[in-house]
């Protein structure tokens, strides 16, 4: 493979072995969450190995980008458009039958944006698997009528009103885990925990599987470590000291195996409530434990900007495509304070 692997460029390293070793990572991460979810399904290794698409060892490493980071420093991929082949990972994931878990919080006026989100949905994120839609609002009668495709389902979970929009975000993490244990991991392999204010654009599918996925936050893509809105104050079990850190993660995207995310909104919950009880509220409520978590308990698969954008952003030219974006919207519209 000599002569495919030298010219390429990841992350601007000069190694060679490293080189080897990110692009093999890269190619395989793939076939290892499946292997993970085949052992959860009660298949044994060696067959799980027999099981991997001829084409996979083949990849064309013409998918890498040069032009963007495309694997972390702890050796998680990092998804791009250009870094994926949709029919290889579909080939990974659709023969198991997996169904991938989605929450979504319509609370108070943003229950406006739900029908956008569930038509958008329907037409690009996760095609041709089964998906089931968790909402949680304090509305259920207000849910709209959406078609919904073929194995694909939508539950609703009441939860109160709140006078604080930061409420919202501060309870977020408990409705999750006690949804995850008492319902959502009978029904499901994987997860997404997603905002309902945003709109699919663009296909997201498959490749954003993985064993704990995060996301990178379009807004400090480009930032400085020291310019992160983490949590200064040490106060706060979300505090994050100046030497730490790697990306800043929007807390409106991330995911995961579901005893992965249990995990993580479990952590997160617990911290919530001992900060609660110091009378301490994190800076940017549960995406501040989020981002301490991810410092503690690396991601295995970064989302580009493309899976986070924002419709108030101007597109930067490493930005192919928008998969999901942030609406426009008058926040003193639709929230309670």
């Amino acid at each position: 493979y000599k002569d495919k692997i030298m010219p390429l460029t990841i992350c601007n390293l000069s190694s060679h072995n490293f080189m080897l070793i990110s692009i093999f990572y890269i190619i395989f991460s793939q076939h290892s969450e499946r292997s993970k979810v085949l052992l959860q399904h009660g298949v044994g290794l060696s067959k799980t190995l027999t099981h991997i698409p001829t084409k996979v060892l083949t990849m064309k490493l013409q998918l890498m980008r040069g032009d963007v980071l495309t694997v972390t420093s702890w050796l998680a991929p990092i998804v791009w458009e250009g870094t994926f082949d949709s029919a290889v990972i579909d080939g990974i994931y659709k023969p198991l039958n997996v169904t991938i878990a989605t929450t979504v919080f319509a609370v108070g006026k943003y229950i406006t944006y739900l029908k956008d989100f569930l038509e958008s949905a329907e037409k690009h994120y996760m095609v041709g698997y089964n998906i089931n839609y968790y909402i949680f609002t304090d509305q259920p009668e207000n849910i709209p009528a959406v078609t919904l495709a073929a194995g694909r389902s939508l539950w609703s979970l009441r939860v109160p009103a709140f006078n604080r929009w930061q409420e919202i975000s501060l309870q977020r993490m408990s409705f999750i885990r006690k949804a995850i244990e008492e319902q959502i991991r009978k029904e499901a392999s994987f997860i997404f925990c997603l905002d309902v204010d945003m709109r699919f654009d663009n296909h997201w599918g498959a490749e954003a599987l993985g064993n704990l996925v995060a996301v990178i936050h379009p807004w400090f893509y480009q930032a400085s470590r020291d310019s992160f809105p983490y949590e200064r104050r040490p106060e706060s079990l979300a505090y994050v000291h100046a030497d730490e850190g790697d990306f800043y993660y929007g807390g409106a995207v991330f995911g995961g195996l579901i005893d992965e995310v249990y995990k993580l909104t479990g952590t997160c919950e617990e911290h919530l409530v001992i900060d609660k009880g110091k009378d301490i509220e994190a800076v940017w409520q549960e995406e501040s434990h989020l981002n301490w978590y991810f410092i503690y308990n690396k991601p295995t698969k970064l989302l580009s900007m493309e899976y986070l954008w924002s419709d108030e952003k101007v597109k930067i030219t490493e930005l192919k495509v928008v998969r999901l974006s942030t609406i426009k919207k008058n926040l003193a519209a639709v929230r309670p304070n």
